[in-house]
Order: C-alpha cells, then structure tokens, then sequence
C-alpha cells in the first residue's frame, strides 16, 4: 500500500508537457506532442533514422500541463478535422491556425505555464529586447522640438509596428467588426512570408475569425520602389471566411486614388484601417472622409493644429483615436522616430488620456502656464484648460488629442493661430472656447 502511495506521489512530480514542433525542411506543417522531457524528445526528432543532417527540428511552443495525455485527445477531439486518415495525428502551419491553437491550450484548464528552451541552432535565435520609450527630457527635446519635427515628415516609408495596431484596435469593442468588410487601401501586401506583409493585413489575418470580419481588402502598390520585396506590380487581396485569393487588375496601381481603389472604397467597404502616407495626407483624408465610411487611421501628430486638418476636428468629423506612436519601421526593418497618432470617426468611450486635462478655474492655473500675447488672447499650456472663461483661447495639439473636444469646449476657426509674444512669433495653435 506504501508502495503504491509513494508511486502516485513521484508520478504527480513528474512534469508533463504540451509541445508544437515543425521541421526545417516542412515549414508548411508541424506537429502536436506531448512529453515528460521537452529537451530529450527534440534531441529524439533531430536523431531520427533516414534524417538529413540539414534537417533540423525546432520547438514553436510548448508548455507544462496537468495532464498532458487528455490534453493531447482534447486538443485532437477539438481539431479533429485536421487530423491525418492514416496516422491521427495533426498536421497543420499557418499562422492563424498556430495562433488559434495556442489559445485554445493557453486558456484551458489543464494548462500551467508556457516554458521557453534554448536551442543549439544559433541560427534560430532569436533576442528580444523589450525597449520601453524614453521620456522627452532622456531624449533632450521639448514638446515643441517633436511637433516641429512632426510637421516637416516627408518620409512615406513608414512601416507599422504589429504591436502598435494590436494596442490601439484591442481598446475598441468587438462588436464593431461584425459583419463588416474591412479595406486596407495604402501599400497593405499579404504574402506568406510574415515578414513580406503588412502589419495591418497580418493583425486582421490572424483576428479574422475572433472579429467576426465578413472580408478584409487589402492593396499593394505598384510604386517605382518595390515595397515590402512584393514586385512592382499592383494587386488587391481578397479574404472572405477561409477563402483567400490575389487579382492584378490590368493598369491598377495599388493607389489609395486608383479608381479601382476608390470603387472599392465606395462598394464594398466599412472600415477603413491603415497608415497613409504622410505626405498624401491632405488628399487621403479628403477621400476617406467624403467616403462617408468608419475609419482608423494613422496620420501626423499635428493635425489637429494644421490648416488642412482644423475643420475637421471643428465639425467634430474625425477625432483623436487612444494611442500616439512615437516608433515605426524602415525599410530596413530598422526603428526610426517619428511623430504619429491614431485618428477616427468611431466613438471612444471612456478616454484615458482625459486625466491629462487639468480643466480648473482661471485662477488656479499657475501663471507660467498662462499668458495673454500681443493680441490679449489668452494662451495655455501643460495640459491646463479654464473652465471659467468665456473668450477664446489658444491651446497646441496636445489637448485636442486627450479629448478636449469632447468636454464642452469647440475649435472655432477654421485656421491656424499663431501667438504672438512682443512680436516674436510663436508655435502654432487652435483657437477654442467653452460651449
């Protein structure tokens, strides 16, 4: 009886596995394990009989479970129509399907932890730093220095980092996707090569099914400069449920202006979601806006002070999205500043940029912070807004972005306004009032 009580209790300490492994020479297909020994059964895929020396197997994932034999049936029970006449087992790789049975073992009751092994193919690895943003006063420059610098960004080659539009999009309900079709109309390729598609294209690939997303349009640009190693040639790339096929219309561009594109735009389409180029902005908001369809967008910090951009934000006709971003990518996969922000015409509940609003009577603004210039206009700064006054007053981009708009108070010219400070000209600003 000892003996059997003392068996059970070095088998529960026994550490039981979950893995996903894919060869070198089959990237297209991997495998589902289980193991009490990750590093003993990779050693046993890269010994195996009849093996090339070049083929090398990896680990994708793997985790500790509590049970790894019903885990292991419960994943091929849920799976079942992936699994192999023949030998039962799954084969499967494409990136959503990776993704989706992830997600499935990470939220499931037997599931423990998700273990990280070093492997001795120097070639497969990987160092991630995680490289938090530096504050302006690390970096040396004023609010100023980043919005003048903003202003002057001529630069269109400016890849989206993945992570900025899964923070940005994760913050708006679920239910605005269902059903709809999405278009990505500004240099969004899709390939099956991750690193040859756009970061927009790719989030709503792998989010298709958890958005409920009716199709996903995404174009690529036939540019004298072959973006994303795509070709020069323009193509629109169509997923509608698990279809997913590529066209080259004969002539098309790929253009966001493309009439192919604005077609598109007009008839099948209800949001829009991708990073125009900077220096199209002025025609691509245009565009969008008379489209008259929803939209996310990424575009220059300063729009809300610039003169093409005020009357919008005056109409209330587009808004501040949640997140700025500070980092994109060149084309050289390389980081690179660059003052942005997401902006849209879809409601934002709950902004939580609204604390950097000091809304306070006039009296309590401290008085570095508030100046009257050479016109007696009124000019605030750091956040702080007079709930009191009742005459115009200047403030930058700053406040329009953490929802100023959306507090009772209203952009009320259509231009710029530049303070002037004993005749020096300063930065400029929107004139606002409280309705």
């Amino acid at each position: 009886m000892g003996k059997i009580k003392q068996g059970k209790i070095l088998e529960s300490k026994t550490k039981q596995y979950i893995y996903i492994v894919q060869s070198s020479h089959e990237t297209t297909k991997c495998k589902i394990g289980a193991t009490i020994d990750l590093k003993r059964r990779l050693k046993d895929y890269n010994n195996m009989t009849g093996k090339s020396k070049e083929n090398i197997y990896r680990y994708l994932f793997n985790c500790e479970v509590k049970d790894m034999t019903q885990m292991e049936n419960e994943i091929k029970k849920e799976y079942s129509y992936l699994r192999e006449e023949k030998s039962k087992e799954i084969y499967f790789y494409n990136s959503d399907l990776f993704d989706k049975f992830v997600q499935f073992i990470k939220s499931h009751k037997l599931f423990v932890k998700e273990i990280f092994l070093k492997t001795d193919d120097k070639k497969q690895i990987v160092k991630l730093i995680k490289k938090t943003t530096p504050s302006l006063i690390e970096r040396g420059i004023s609010q100023k220095d980043v919005l003048q610098k903003a202003q002057k960004i001529d630069n269109d080659e400016f890849y989206t980092r993945y992570e900025d539009i899964e923070k940005e999009l994760s913050k708006y309900e679920k239910k605005i996707w269902k059903n709809k079709r999405v278009f990505c109309n500004c240099d969004d390729p899709v390939d099956n090569d991750e690193r040859r598609t756009s970061a927009f294209s790719l989030y709503f690939i792998k989010n298709f099914k958890t958005l409920r997303l009716k199709k996903l349009i995404c174009t690529h640009y036939s540019g004298d400069v072959d973006l994303f190693n795509q070709g020069t040639k323009g193509y629109v790339f169509r997923k509608e449920g698990y279809k997913e096929f590529k066209e080259y219309p004969e002539g098309y561009s790929g253009s966001f202006d493309d009439p192919l594109s604005l077609k598109i735009l007009k008839e099948d389409t209800d949001i829009v979601c991708t990073n125009p180029p900077f220096s199209k902005a002025t025609d691509y908001w245009k565009i969008t806006l008379k489209s008259g369809k929803k939209f996310l967008i990424i575009s220059n910090i300063t729009n809300p002070i610039t003169p093409a951009f005020i009357p919008y934000f005056k109409n209330n006709q587009v808004w501040a999205g949640y997140n700025r971003i500070d980092y994109f990518l060149n084309p050289k996969k390389e980081l690179v500043e660059a003052a942005g922000h997401w902006y849209t015409n879809i409601p934002i509940k709950n902004r939580p940029k609204y604390k950097n609003l000091k809304i306070i009577p006039l009296k309590d603004i401290p008085i570095e912070y508030k100046k009257y210039d050479d016109s007696k206009c009124l000019v605030v700064d750091k956040g702080y807004i007079p709930n009191d006054y009742k005459k115009p007053f200047a403030v930058s981009a700053r406040p329009i972005l953490n929802g100023l708009l959306e507090k009772g108070y209203k952009i009320i010219l259509d231009t710029q306004y530049f303070p002037y400070e004993k005749g020096k000209k300063k930065f400029g600003r929107v004139l606002v009032q409280k309705t």
